[in-house]
């Protein structure tokens, strides 16, 4: 079965992720992010609990979504996972390519202060 556009190829690029990466726990949650045409989004995620740690968003900042929004938002994640007492993280790119938005976020968020892991790490 071919998938047919976009929007299912970056599903499928997900699902394989998400097999690779371990399941997030509250001393080290999961780092999702999601870019849309308009927004972008982080969530600090515990799997083994099934709740959102805390998150941060360009949607009420009425910021654009571009690189300079993604240092801005990188940043403000960071600080609210340590408000949250969260050190390490396990960035899960949800199917997206590790290059642009995504690669700002993150490294931003590691200046500020948080600690990737390995995704395979226990």
């Amino acid at each position: 079965m071919s998938l047919k556009n976009r929007k299912e190829q970056r599903a499928a690029r997900h699902l394989r992720i998400r097999r690779r990466i371990s399941a997030g726990t509250a001393e080290r949650p999961r780092m999702a992010i999601f870019v849309s045409n308009r927004y972008m989004y982080v969530q600090f995620i515990d799997d083994q609990a099934q709740n959102t740690l805390c998150s941060a968003s360009t949607l009420k900042e009425g910021l654009k979504c571009n690189i300079e929004s993604a240092k801005v938002l990188g940043a403000k994640a960071a600080e609210a996972a340590q408000a949250k007492g969260i050190k390490t993280v396990v960035v899960d790119r949800a199917g997206y390519k590790f290059h642009g938005r995504v690669k700002t976020i993150v490294e931003s968020a590691v200046a500020a202060g948080l600690s990737i892991t390995s995704k395979t790490e226990e």
